[in-house]
């Protein structure tokens, strides 16, 4: 039997009752899958108990890890939903429902791969952490692939992770999860790829940190001297992946990389952040272009951090990261780290209802997609509209629009109101006319100008990236009466 008291005690807040009902579970799922073995020779419950025990780390709720226990009881073991409701209760009983239903996400043509996503965020929209049990899942499957005999398979699982799994992550805003899933994919779907950025980070590593540990040590230096208290720091280095995607960035320029290692301060207050910051700039120069400014505005799946770079002054540069315990406990479990499905006088919330402002790009995906019929659109759009890197920009009153990278000034129309879009004469950017086709760049103050008689042309549709805007855009030239002309 597995130590049930590892999982225990990677929770974070547990009831006198909770320890039991956990053994009971891991005893039902034990039984369950009673003589079945995964791939690797293991026995089954293995897995059922390493997908649990990533839902503690994630800082899950008891009944989610109970869910975790049992996922693949219901499809895979010799279980009824009846016991697992007589013994768990309705609410671990609907997400193991949920995680069902979704069954195996496969890459066995096209149509049934997409029929199975379209179930993902259906299930996912009810109640989020159907798909926080799903990466937690996945996380272990990908942690054990190297035991597959088959490589066809082994690329299969890791490429649907690296497409899939891992950017689904990143919109929850998990970042390790995102970065653990990505890093044990990468060597199955690039291998040579995955080589080459081993042997280069191995490289350069070396010399980057001993700029880093100088620097450091002048660092807690200047803090300590400008009366700085309960100051956190360490390093962290570059995940190979994410490496890997930037070096593409740059054409494989890696002297234009700043951050393969880089120094994390952390601190007690929002206001220490930005005093942190006013010392460092004080003593070290800052490359131009390099400051962001995440707290103020947070990235779309909620991180935040003040980024800097600095001249060392003895030849090298270090990136330097700060925030506040909360903020890198969110950024490292994103959504799963402040869950809270307990209302007042411990009343059960409504299912997700802790989430719901938090992921409407779900609802916004199911939207998109109902009228979607050809399997391979469905495929692109969701590559495109909610899995591609974000921008985020303003309208002229503050709000913030969240859109995939390369996005025009059309795609925010759209994205703002479909009467704005339909009759959008122009576009200003911080101030500035540009041409509907000019690219967003996070941080852009955007306004739309406006005409009765203005309409979309079919030249609008080449300017335009999301499918929202497209939609519309089609929908309109096609509308009985449309006028033809170009802008």
């Amino acid at each position: 039997m597995q130590n049930v008291k590892e999982i225990l005690d990677l929770m974070k807040s547990l009831a006198p009752q909770d320890g039991a009902v956990i053994e009971k579970a891991y005893m039902v799922a034990e039984k369950a899958h009673d003589g079945q073995k995964r791939f690797t020779g293991d026995p089954y419950v293995k897995h059922s108990f390493e997908t649990a025990k990533n839902l503690a780390v994630f800082g899950m709720d008891r009944d989610t890890i109970i869910a975790g226990l049992l996922h693949d009881a219901l499809e895979d073991g010799n279980i009824t939903s009846e016991v697992i409701e007589k013994e768990f209760g309705k609410e671990v009983l609907f997400l193991v429902q949920g995680v069902t239903k979704l069954g195996k996400l496969k890459y066995q043509g096209v149509e049934r791969h997409v029929e199975s996503l379209r179930k993902m965020f259906i299930a996912t929209a009810q109640d989020m952490r159907v798909l926080i049990i799903k990466l937690a899942d996945r996380l272990h499957n990908i942690k054990t692939l190297y035991g597959h005999e088959k490589k066809d398979k082994q690329r299969r699982i890791a490429l649907e992770t690296l497409e899939i799994y891992a950017p689904l992550a990143n919109r929850l805003g998990m970042g390790k999860l995102k970065g653990e899933l990505e890093d044990e994919a990468f060597p199955y779907v690039y291998p040579e790829d995955y080589k080459r950025v081993k042997e280069l980070l191995k490289e350069r590593r070396g010399e980057n940190e001993k700029y880093l540990e100088k620097f450091h040590r002048s660092l807690q230096k200047e803090l300590a001297a400008q009366g700085m208290k309960n100051v956190h720091t360490d390093y962290r280095t570059k995940r190979l992946y994410s490496l890997y995607k930037k070096l593409k960035r740059k054409n494989n320029d890696i002297e234009k990389i700043y951050d393969i290692t880089s120094l994390r301060i952390i601190v007690p207050t929002v206001e220490d952040c930005y005093k942190v910051l006013g010392i460092i700039h004080s003593a070290w120069r800052p490359l131009p272009g390099r400051i962001k400014d995440y707290i103020a505005l947070p990235k779309p799946n909620g991180y935040q951090s003040i980024h800097t770079t600095v001249f060392t002054g003895d030849g090298g540069i270090v990136e330097i990261q700060i925030r506040t315990e909360g903020m890198h406990k969110e950024a490292r479990y994103g959504i799963a780290s402040h869950l809270a499905y307990k209302g007042e006088l411990g009343k059960p919330r409504k299912k997700g209802e802790a989430l719901k402002k938090n992921v409407l790009w779900i609802d916004q995906l199911i939207e998109c997609q109902k009228n979607v019929s050809e399997t391979g659109e469905f495929l692109e759009n969701l590559k495109m509209d909610f899995f591609k890197d974000r921008v985020f920009v303003f309208t002229p009153k503050g709000d913030v629009i969240d859109l995939p990278e390369e996005s025009t000034p059309v795609d925010f129309a759209y994205a703002v109101h479909s009467d704005i879009g339909n009759h959008m004469s122009g576009a200003k950017i911080n101030g500035k006319m540009v041409g509907i086709d000019t690219k967003l760049k996070n941080g852009d103050i955007v306004e739309i100008v406006t005409k009765k008689g203005g309409h979309p042309t079919s030249k609008w549709l080449e300017s335009s990236k999301t499918t929202l805007a497209k939609r519309n855009i089609r929908g309109a030239i096609q509308r009985p009466g449309h006028k033809t002309g170009k802008h």
